[in-house]
């Protein structure tokens, strides 16, 4: 599975295993407008043998859908056309938040920046919207 926690400068990439139990980050899609998104992460669909895709959806606080949500629903759509592949949703709330304390959190190594790199955030952010999908029951899917 692939999970997409989508930003406005990129979009964050996880994968899971091959049993669909843990999500591992990947890294980070530089946007390029909505045609080479696409094209890049059905390349990359291909590459990884991707089965399914979720993408984490932008709710409010109070779980209504703003326009961050309707452009999240059109991008899955984009992309379930263009790869034939099914998109599922994970209400995304927190997770950028989550994923940047997380990242400040962690142990760094001498030399490395005091700021952690946001591609690193994304790919995080994207880890735990997979996760979260992964955790589901399975009856609660699709």
């Amino acid at each position: 599975m692939l999970g997409l926690d989508l930003g406005e400068r990129r979009i964050g990439l996880a994968v899971s295993d091959p049993a669909g139990a843990i999500a591992f980050p990947v890294g980070a899609l530089e946007r390029k407008g909505l045609a080479a998104d696409v094209a890049a992460l059905c390349e990359l669909i291909r590459e990884r043998g991707v089965r399914e895709v979720v993408v984490g959806l932008p709710l409010h606080m109070d779980g209504r859908a703003g326009t961050g949500a309707a452009a999240a629903r059109r991008f899955a759509e984009a992309l379930e056309r263009a790869c034939e592949l099914p998109v599922a949703f994970v209400d995304e709330r927190l997770t950028t938040v989550i994923a940047e304390r997380t990242v400040r959190e962690a142990p760094r190594g001498r030399g490395r920046g005091a700021r952690p790199a946001k591609q690193q955030i994304d790919a995080l952010a994207a880890t735990l919207i997979l996760r979260t999908y992964l955790e589901q029951p399975r009856g609660g899917r699709g």
